[in-house]
Parts: structure tokens; sequence; C-alpha cells
């Protein structure tokens, strides 16, 4: 019997899966709401319910890969421990000094700082590391102790240790980690250089805080989650989806949470690089639209951005990740009028519970979902499949009481409303993410996924200016999908400022050597095979003066000569000219961190088989209100539309996870790898 794996992406609404024959190759969707008390349920349940709708044992499942929101969430909804800092004495307002960036740069008052530690749980030590990696001042391990005490009393249970330089020596650091942990046994500590070994000491500080803060919450989530599947008698091991699209055990994750906090996202920029090279879209603007948010990454020439920084909820999280931009505007987005006559939609969302006021769940202000559902772009006898039953009248009148009637408005504009000011939403996140790139959303196509994201995509594109969309198979569930193609990953990085010239060559060699050491012994650890590793290295590099860096890759690190050096450095020019337009080339820039990737490769779904429908023919018609009117819309099964039929708007299509709105002005056709593409006939698609 072939053996199967299972990816899973819990979102704040709905849980999706995707099963894998691995001996085929075909690929499974399902889908389950999020139980918001414990994710863990909804997991397992949606894995049972795949598994009796496929006929198979649950027994067969050899590994399962699962990206999660739950450290996303619990940092938003500040649903976190109570933590404290150790840091250098001096060193402990660095949270609260941070960088003095100002999003409104001539409002009279700076933004307020998110803070996660008061200053009333931030405890200085008496040490000093030297940039270098010596010792200036010799840790006092009396100031440790009596540090350890007053966290004790403050009631903290996680502690996050940031020390001066402990990137470039972490002896103070490991020391007082242990006396800690001799303190207080049952607290959760975090060491900096572990988790960012790197230069910046605001940035490093608040990578650290936020995991000290999410390994009790990620810990006991892992805990449920393994019992629950020993209680479902699925013994497979499980793989948790991290920031850079790789995957990692949970011993790591709950180690080092700060991983997991674009885990679910991550899911899907990934598949859209994978269908960039299937569908030969080099440039794609990937956006996912779930019930709670709306994510959007590039895939430009083929290839995702990986940075080395973001941020959660303005709070700076230094650790590689997929380059994603995240809103507050999905499809349980609640739309309200505020006091002054506004429409307002998002980033409050309804959730799984209670959700959408269709969902019948006790859900009372209306939402994205509710709007689309009112203006009868969605069958209520079909979502999910019909496996869930709408309460029409139920969307109506929340729209009618809480948008139309404040606003003065009749029912169908203001559902209208609520569809336009969640556009405009999406489209402004899209332009930001191409704009400080320099790209033009010309030379991009829009694919479109996530539950959601098909009512919306048309007019997201035709608001930015593109007039090609790619609706993918299973749009609904395409983010588990992504992240069946992911691999094994550990990220190390060691900061060491030095020219980028030969005399850096030799040490340069050396460190390299030792992160392929430590990558080694990880690897080992995880049971990959020797055959199966890879170690590529990135470079930051920068122009001296600079306080931003470039990554380019080092290209034989194994055996490093000037040459490659050479080479890297010329990477460098060339992607600060396309990046920022202009090069100093007669410059020899600085080396700031080296970077390894240790990769585990793992076994790749194969081609996902499709047949093609012959002579489809629609499923009927309805009427909807589309582009401000009532219009007759055909409606069509996805399994309808094969290659040589197409489809011209204004039409539906549905399958059972998500619903395709195609406005007038647009016609549809078939991809033979199964994809649907849409395009403008006329005008802007209007």
């Amino acid at each position: 019997m072939s053996t199967l794996r299972v990816a899973v992406d819990i979102g704040g609404t709905f849980t999706d899966l995707q099963i894998l024959d691995e001996a085929t190759g075909v690929a499974h969707a399902h889908k389950v709401p999020t139980t918001p008390a414990d994710p863990s349920e909804g997991l397992i349940a949606g894995i049972r319910e795949a598994c009796a709708r496929l006929g198979v044992d649950p027994g067969r499942i050899r590994a399962i890969l699962h990206g999660t929101t739950i450290a996303t969430n619990a940092v938003l909804q500040r649903r976190l421990p109570a933590g404290a800092v150790i840091a250098t004495a001096g060193f402990t307002d660095v949270l609260e000094i941070g960088r003095h960036v100002r999003r409104q740069v001539y409002a009279n008052r700076a933004e307020p700082r998110a803070l996660l530690v008061p200053r009333s749980r931030r405890f200085g030590v008496v040490e000093r590391m030297r940039a270098d990696g010596s010792v200036e001042t010799a840790l006092d391990e009396a100031s440790v102790r009596a540090a350890a005490e007053r966290v004790k009393a403050s009631g903290a249970t996680a502690v996050a240790i940031a020390f001066l330089h402990a990137y470039a020596n972490p002896a103070h650091e490991l020391r007082a980690a242990a006396i800690v942990q001799e303190l207080l046994p049952d607290a959760f500590v975090s060491c900096s250089h572990q988790v960012s070994p790197e230069i910046r000491e605001f940035e490093r500080t608040s990578t650290t805080v936020l995991n000290a803060l999410l390994m009790p919450v990620v810990k006991t989530y892992l805990s449920r989650l393994e019992a629950r599947l020993a209680d479902a008698g699925i013994s497979a091991p499980v793989y948790l989806v991290q920031s850079n699209g790789g995957v990692t055990t949970p011993a790591i994750a709950g180690e080092q949470p700060a991983r997991l906090l674009l885990s679910g996202p991550s899911g899907g920029a990934r598949a859209a690089e994978v269908l960039a090279a299937e569908l030969g879209e080099p440039n794609l603007i990937a956006v996912d639209m779930g019930g709670t948010s709306y994510d959007v990454s590039i895939v430009h020439d083929g290839a995702i951005r990986l940075v080395t920084q973001g941020d959660v909820d303005g709070l700076p999280v230094r650790l590689p990740m997929i380059e994603i931009r995240t809103i507050g505007a999905g499809g349980g987005s609640i739309a309200r009028a505020d006091e002054t006559g506004r429409l307002l939609v998002g980033p409050d969302s309804a959730g799984a519970v209670p959700g959408p006021v269709c969902y019948r769940r006790g859900g009372e202000e209306p939402t994205v979902t509710d709007a689309n559902v009112a203006l009868g772009r969605i069958d209520p006898g079909y979502f999910l499949g019909g496996a869930m039953d709408l309460d029409v009248d139920g969307a109506r009148r929340a729209i009618a009481d809480r948008v139309a009637a404040p606003l003065g408005l009749e029912p169908g504009p203001a559902a209208d409303g609520v569809v336009a000011v969640a556009t405009a939403h999406m489209a402004a996140a899209i332009r930001l993410s191409l704009f400080e790139k320099g790209l033009d959303p010309k030379d991009f196509a829009l694919i479109s996924f996530g539950g959601a994201g098909g009512l919306h995509a048309c007019d997201t594109a035709a608001e930015i200016g593109t007039g090609r969309v790619v609706f993918p198979r299973d749009p609904g569930t395409l983010s588990a999908w992504g992240m069946l193609f992911g691999d094994v990953v550990h990220d190390l990085a060691r900061s060491r400022l030095t020219t980028a010239d030969a005399a850096a060559v030799p040490a340069l060699e050396a460190l390299v050597a030792e992160l392929r050491a430590e990558a080694e012994a990880l690897l080992a650890r995880d049971g990959i095979a020797e055959a199966d590793r890879a170690f590529p290295v990135t470079l930051d590099l920068r122009y001296p003066g600079q306080a931003y860096e470039i990554g380019v890759p080092l290209v034989e690190p194994a055996a490093l000569a000037p040459e490659a050096l050479a080479g890297a450095v010329a990477a460098f020019h060339d992607a600060h000219d396309r990046q920022y337009a202009h090069a100093e080339r007669h410059v020899v820039p600085e080396i700031v961190t080296v970077r390894m990737a240790a990769t585990g490769r793992l076994t790749r779904p194969g081609a996902r088989p499709f047949e093609a429908a012959a002579g489809g023919t629609r499923k009927g018609a309805r009427t909807i209100r589309v582009a401000g009117a009532e219009r007759e819309a055909a409606v069509w099964d996805r399994a309808a539309i094969g290659p040589g039929l197409s489809v011209d708007g204004p039409a539906i299509v549905e399958e059972p996870h998500s619903t395709l709105l195609l406005p007038p002005g647009w016609r549809l056709t078939a991809h033979p790898t199964g994809a649907l593409i849409a395009t403008v006939t006329a005008g802007k698609g209007a």
C-alpha cells in the first residue's frame, strides 16, 4: 500500500488539508472549520474526515507538514505569558528606545511603541563583551542571581537573555541561562545568541523576547497535538512549517517558535513559486485571501524573495523569512459605518467563531463574506461543497441594518461598497509590495488563491492595472499544497564585520567551515542522508556607512577562493543597482553577516495528473449583482471548463472550496495544467 503525506494549514477561520498519495502523486483537498480554542482539534478532525472520505487508513500517513498561525495570533491578540528581560547593565531600555522610526514623520508625537515587556520586568546584570568577542567586564554571577530572584518575584514565567555582543561570544549568556534555569527550573528561557546571532541590539533583543514569550504557547500546543495524534492512532512524524518556507521538527519549533511567525502564509508563497515554473509565468503577484487575512508575496523572475528581517504588529523579527505583506482583509473582515459616515472594512475579523452572520453560528456583525452572499455571488447550498448551508436572509439583514441604514443606502449598493472597500485595501497592499521594489504591475499576472480570493481577484487586478489573473487548481487549499514542497531547513548565521576583499578570505573560509560543522550535526540529528544535504551560503553586504545590507549567494564556499568572493561582490553591486537605481562599483563593500541554510531535501510531489473535461456544459444561471447592477450570470462547475472552451463574464465558476467571479469585460480559458486564466477583453474589466 502506498503511503500518504499530509499538509495542514491552520488559518484563523478554516483548516486546509492536502492529502498526497506518494505513489501516484495525486493530492486530495479537504477543508474544515478551525477550532480556535484548540487548533489541534480541527487538525485531527480534518485528517479523520479526509481519510474517511478517501477510504484510507490514517496509519498510512508517513509525514505531516503543519503550517500554523498559532504563534502569529498569540502575538497579535497579546495572548502571551508575563515575560522578563535580563540584559547587560545600561542596556535594559533597548526595547523602548528602538530605532526611532516614525511612520508619520510630520505628526506632533511619535506612535506609541509596542512593548511586550514593561520596564518593571527588565533587569540589568554586570557583564560586557566587546564586538570582537573579547571580554571587557567579566560576568558578575551574583548580579545574575539577584536578577533571577527579581524575575521570580515579578511573576514572569518567560525570560529573554540578551547581552551586548553575545553574537560574537555567547559565554556570558550561556552561564547566565544556567543560573536562571537553576533558580527558576520551570521558567522558559531564551538566549539571543541561539535565536538571532547577529548585530543590532534592538532587533536581536526584540526577536529573543518574542521567542521567549512564544515558547510556552507553542510547546503547550505541540504537547496537545502529540497526544491527539496518538489517540487517533497516527504515529507519523510532524514537521512544522517555518517563515522561510522550510520545515523543522517539533523539538526545534518548541525552542525557537519565533521561526513560525509566518508559517501559514509561507506555504502559499512556495506554491506560487512552483506554479510559476509550471505555468511559464515567471512574474506573479501571489495573493492568498482566507477568512481572516490577505497575504501578498511576489514571484519575480521565477523566484520568491527571502528577507532577513520582518515585523509582526510593529515588533521586529530578525530571522530569515519569505517576504510577505499581510493585512486584515479576509472573508471574515467586519464591515461597519463609523460615526462620521465612513464605511470601514477590517482589520478585525469575525474569525471561525462566531464567524460571518451567514454561517449561522451566532455572528451578528456583517462581513465581506456576508456581502458576497447578499450579492448572490455565493451559492448558499454549495458552500464547502454543500457541507455548510448559508443563511442568505441573515446576511442581507445584517448588511441592511449595520451598513445600509447608517449610511443612507439601499442594501445592494451597501454590499457593493463593502466589497469595493475590501478590494481597495487589497490593491493598496499589492501596490506597496511592487512599488517599493520598483516593479510595474503590468509586467505581472495575479495568481489568486485562498477560499475567498476568487471572488475579488479580477476586480483587484483591474484596480492595480494588470489584465491577467491565474486561478490555480484547488485554490482554497493551495497554501497547504505548497507546504508539500518544503525541505528541512536550519538557518545559521554569524555576524563578522570585515571588508570584502582578498584579505578576508582565510577568516571567511574558517567561518564557513564552522557553520558547516554545525549544519552537518543538525541534519544528522534530523536523520537526513548525506546525499540529501545542501549548504548554500549567503553574504550580507553593504557599502561602508550604510545601515542596511543586501544578501547575495557565495558560490563554492567549501573551497573559497578570492574569485568566489569577487563574484559575490559583483552580484552585490548589481543587486544594489536594481534595488536602489545606483551602485558604487569602485567601493569595496563590507561583509556584515555570513548565513548558511542547512537544507535537508525531502521527496517532492511529482507532476499533478490532470484530465481535461470534454465538451463541458454550464450548470445554469442566476441573477447576481456585479459592476453596480443586477445581471444574469452563467454558472459553471470548474471541472467542466477544459482546453478550447472560453467563458465570458459575467459568470460564476464553482468548486467545493472556492467560488470564482468573472466580471463583465473578462474572459476565462483553461490552461493545460488545469489552471484557469482570466484576461481583460474590454476596458479595465468593468
